[in-house]
Order: C-alpha cells, then structure tokens, then sequence
C-alpha cells in the first residue's frame, strides 16, 4: 500500500485495487462479496467508459452480490486505438471499479467486481471476434455514443457510404467497427452451429435496439445477403432506456478515491440516481436484472421519450447558452436563474404536452425531479461533456419535440431559441472573447456554416441531415432567424430575458 503525504502530515495508506487487497480496503467501502475467481463470462460489452461502469455493470455486480448471475460476468472491449489505455488501466486493477456516489447528503464509495477480462484493442478485431463467436457469451452490448451507428442523419436510415461502412463490407473479416466484428462473429456461430447471441444497445437513442439491428443487418447485407437474413430472423436486439449522470474522470475524482484510501486510477462519479427500461427479448437468455431494479417492460418507448426528450433535450438547452457565458458545469449553470428559467419555460411550454405520463411519474414531476438531479453541487457535470456531439443530440433530443409542436400548432419559440444559442455556440468563441475547442465530430462544417448564419440565419436550418425540412416551417425558421440576430447583436442575456418576458 501507497503512502500519501500532505503539507498537514501523513494521511491513511492507500490500498490498490487488486483482488488480493479488497481485504484491506476500509471499512466504509464496500466491495465484491462473491469469488471473483469462480465468475464465468456471459457478456461482452463494447465502450467500457465510465458509463458503462456506473450503470450496466453495477446491476451485473448488485445481482452477483446477492448470489445470482455468477455465470453473467462482462468482458470488455473497444474498437478504438484510444481504448487500448483504459484497457491497461482497468487490466493492473483486476478490472476493479470504484463507484462514488454523490449524494448532497453524504457521499460513498463501493468497489464492483462484475468484469473479469479486457481484450486486446486490435485493428482488425480478431480478439473480440473470437470472444464473441464463444457460445458461453449470450449478450453483446455497447455504449458507442448516441452518434456511433452510421446513421444518414436526413432519414435515420443505414449510412452505407460512410468509409468505415465501406471498409467493413469490402474486408468482413478484417472489420473495423464493432458492428463489423458483431458480424462476423455472428458468421462463426452460424456456421458452427453455436446459435445467436442478444444485441443490447445501452446508448440514448430512441428504439436503440431497433437502431443497433438496422446497423448490423445492413452491414451485413452488403458483404453476406444470406448472413444477414440469419442474423435478422435468429439475433435479438431489445430497445431499452438508459439513465445516470455520470462526470467524466480527472485529477479531482482519483483524488476523491484516495480520500476512501483507495489507489483506483480510474474512478467513477455518479448521481444517487440510476434507471434501466428493457424489453424482455434476450434470444440467448439473460441475467434476472428485475432482481437488480430494473423494469422489464414492453412500453419502454413510453420510458425513452420522456427520459431523451427532457432530460436529454434538457441538457442541450442549457449546456449551450452555459457554454458561451463561459459557465462550467451543469449545476452552476442551474445556479444561473436565467437558464434554469429557461429550461423551466421551454420544458413546460414546448416539451412536457407533447411526453406521455410513465407508471408514478407524470412528465411535469419529471422535471421537477431533473431539476435535482441537473442542480446536484456535488456533480462535477462539465458543460462542455454535455454539448459534445450537437449534431447527434439536437437532431436526436431537441427536434422531435419540435416537430410534435408544429404538428400540434403549439408554441415553439423557446425550441427555435434553444437552435439559435446552438448556432451561436459552434461559432466556437465566448462572450468573454476566449475560443471553444472544438467539440464535435462535425464541427469544421458547423463552424462554417455558423458564421455564414451569423449574416444570413437561414443557412443554419438548411442544414437537411440536422433539420429535415424545417427549414420550410416558417413559424420556426422565422423564430429561428429572429433569436440567433438577437443573440448575436445582444447578447446570450438579453436574448433570455426577452424570451423569459
């Protein structure tokens, strides 16, 4: 164990989070009750982030600290070259994670154990393809982002002519994507006759598993018509919403760790809140997660419209308008009484008529329990995490609920607000004159084309793979062009107030 010394003289030792050190760790952590040594794999998750982490396998970990789902343990995975690092991380800690919740009232800390294993992060994936063509692994999930699906953001259909989807059709066994190692695993199970396995998409996107089957099928389409006739009629791809504020992972949070006496290079931080809805169609079998909390149910849609369009859509209106005023993080931004009203009156006005009520959660209380949840001190939410990947989460949070509203003939003045302060943001700079970085995949063509909107607003709204055709509503695209003029000749604030007035 690790001495660590401070200006005010030595603090407790460290323990390192090692199978062999959970005896150490102190008394107030929890830490995994089960023989880790007698866990067998059933699942391979692709996106070990911190996510995944804090959501997917702390229900894995609950239900093994109860004794069940020993034969469920996740092996980890990822398709990048940048996950080859939290691979090594994760690998000198037994795969161990520290979980701290932030709770206002007090935080804690357990350690989790439901991943044994993280495979070698390989440009042609041949590890993960062997792992997963094992018929002991039953599920496949993944947590790529909301923008990882190569989707055409016009129609929400399959993006065949993405170069990553070029290059998996042409090279089916020398893929590059985790869809194309998904397939050709799939091709080994069939042809050995091994059976399917589950796809679980854990990302928030609305019918994510219908989402996750249209990228795998029409993968597969081009390289084996045949495979991916089999993979449609035989895989299964359950929809399911996915919920908890989880921070990403710095200096602050590994010292977090080291205050429970904890040597963990990579901790996680989390709300005292969790929620998973899943459809109950797991074509390999799955683990008892109702035992863990969470809802089987075949309304899960019911669940993910109200969860993306106010939670989600929330925090894009106001992780932007924060941005620009320079404002870090989520909570301070709820701090700010001009966003916080802001989110209160688009939410209310624009969004809430056009949710359905879940069972024991109108969409009004929902709010009000976002509301907590977004102004929690303790989560160090960064704006700028939240407004990563506009042109994946405004098309996919904040538009629908636009278009409800035009079908509706009801108010979407605080909607088009929210488009033009996102506009104003991928002009990339602040109000106090320092630059945004860049953050998002698109970024280069959104930051052209907000400057272009700076003179003439309609070419923000013409972009189709963004808006669709909303560009011809003229009650929104006119709201649109009067808000970003405003924004950009007074001010975040005034554009605000006028709104709030």
């Amino acid at each position: 164990m690790d001495e660590l010394t401070t200006s005010g003289g030595k603090r407790p030792k460290l323990t390192p989070l090692t199978n062999k050190a959970l005896l150490d760790l102190p008394e107030a952590v929890s830490y995994p009750s089960y023989d880790r040594g007698r866990l067998s794999p059933g699942i391979v998750h692709i996106g070990v982030g911190n996510f995944h982490r804090a959501h997917q396998a702390w229900y894995l970990h609950r239900l093994m600290q109860a004794g069940q789902a020993h034969d469920w343990a996740i092996i980890g995975a990822g398709v990048r070259p940048a996950d080859a690092a939290q691979r090594d991380r994760l690998l000198a800690q037994d795969c161990l994670t520290t979980l701290i919740e932030l709770d206002p009232s007090g935080k804690s800390a357990e350690v989790t154990g439901a991943m044994i294993d993280f495979l070698p992060v390989e440009a042609d994936n041949a590890a993960l393809i062997r792992q997963m063509a094992d018929p002991a692994i039953r599920i496949v999930s993944l947590t790529v982002t909301e923008g990882g699906y190569y989707l055409d953001p016009a129609s929400g259909g399959f993006d065949a002519s993405h170069a990553d989807m070029q290059h998996d059709a042409a090279n089916p066994r020398r893929p590059r994507t985790a869809f194309g190692a998904m397939i050709a695993a799939l091709r080994l199970r069939r042809d050995s006759g091994d059976g399917p396995f589950t796809g679980l998409s854990c990302d928030n996107l609305q019918g994510n598993g219908a989402i996750l089957r249209q990228t795998v099928v029409s993968l597969a389409r081009h390289s084996d018509p045949e495979l991916a006739d089999w993979i449609d009629a035989n895989c299964s791809f359950p929809n399911g919403m996915v919920d908890c504020i989880v921070p990403a992972t710095g200096p602050t949070e590994i010292a977090l760790a080291h205050s429970f006496g904890i040597k963990d290079a990579a901790p996680v931080t989390h709300e005292n809140f969790r929620q998973w809805v899943i459809e109950d169609a797991f074509c390999a079998g799955r683990p008892p997660l109702e035992g863990a909390g969470v809802t089987i149910t075949d309304e899960v849609h019911v669940y993910e419209a109200m969860k993306l369009r106010i939670l989600n859509g929330g925090h894009q209106i106001i992780a932007d308008p924060a941005e620009i005023l320079g404002i870090a993080t989520i909570a301070a931004s709820m701090a700010d009484p001009l966003i916080r009203a802001f989110l209160h009156k688009v939410v209310t006005e624009e969004i809430v008529p056009h949710v359905k009520p879940v069972p024991g959660m109108t969409p009004q209380n929902y709010l009000t329990l976002i509301d907590r949840r977004f102004s929690n001190p303790d989560i160090k939410d960064t704006t700028r995490r939240v407004a990563f990947d506009g042109s994946s989460r405004h098309p996919g949070f904040l538009v629908p609920s636009i278009r409800d509203g035009l079908t509706a003939g009801a108010p979407v003045t605080g909607l088009a607000l929210a488009s033009g302060l996102w506009a104003r943001y991928c002009q990339g700079v602040r109000e106090d004159g320092t630059m945004i970085e860049p953050n998002d995949p698109n970024w280069d063509e959104l930051n052209r084309v907000a400057m272009q909107a700076r003179e003439t607003p309609a070419v923000w709204l013409e972009m189709q793979k963004i808006y669709g055709d909303l560009a011809e509503a003229k009650s929104f695209a006119g709201a649109f062009a009067r808000w970003l003029t405003k924004i950009n000749t007074d001010g975040v604030e005034e554009a605000l107030r006028s709104y709030l007035s």
